[in-house]
């Protein structure tokens, strides 16, 4: 739960809780901007073409990341106007793309800037932004790999249904709603042992980009 994080790290669970606001955001709004590349411009129509995290979030999912860590965000699409067979897949994989995207440039951002030299040890304020933009890069890799897993309602649902129709078939079936309900839960039980991998394989990049082990300690002293 992130509300114990809250307790045992202040600074970084504020920083987890500005980053996931963040990736929503810029999640949905890439979600929308594929469909409209797609020829849906019903994202525009609706308003969500914004930066303001109330419209994609909503009071509710802000209030369950402050205490639970559980967020979530919503783009509308109509699949009826887009163009192209794989389109929804294209729409749904948008997603999780701009999470990975952010997750390198921020995370080669951080490992080049200490390459350069220019990050000193006694600066706190640089310290607190390396601390910052590993969060953020690690955090987005995480959000990246949980959103691509194959059940609804992440974005591993739409790509996988888009390309198999029997899956969607099974997507759009009443009696397998409670199924999917738990496919979820386990699936997100899983993601919790993923992310241990994943927050490791952020770390590894950033010393292979820093070529110093010592950014890590720098970190985390």
């Amino acid at each position: 739960m992130l509300i114990q994080l809250l307790q045992q790290d202040p600074q970084w669970y504020m920083f987890v809780v500005v980053t996931i606001v963040i990736s929503i955001v810029l999640h949905e709004l890439a979600h929308g901007w594929m469909a409209i590349r797609r020829g849906d411009d019903t994202p525009i129509q609706t308003g969500h073409m914004t930066g303001n995290p109330l419209v994609h979030m909503g009071p509710f999912s802000l209030v369950a990341l402050f205490l639970c860590g559980i967020a979530w965000g919503q783009m509308p699409i109509d699949p009826t106007r887009m163009r192209g067979r794989y389109a929804q897949a294209m729409v749904a994989v948008a997603g999780p793309a701009s999470n990975l995207l952010l997750a390198f440039v921020t995370l080669t951002a951080l490992g080049l800037w200490w390459r350069s030299g220019m990050v000193q040890d006694e600066v706190l304020i640089q310290r607190n932004i390396a601390i910052f933009l590993t969060a953020f890069g690690s955090t987005n890799a995480m959000l990246c790999v949980f959103n691509l897993m194959p059940v609804p309602p992440l974005d591993g649902s739409h790509i996988l249904a888009n390309f198999n129709r029997g899956y969607a078939r099974m997507l759009g079936d009443p009696a397998k709603q409670q199924i999917w309900f738990f496919a979820f839960i386990g699936a997100f039980m899983i993601s919790s042992r993923l992310f241990g991998l994943v927050f490791k394989g952020c770390a590894n990049y950033l010393v292979l980009i820093a070529g110093d082990a010592a950014v890590l300690q720098f970190i985390w002293p």
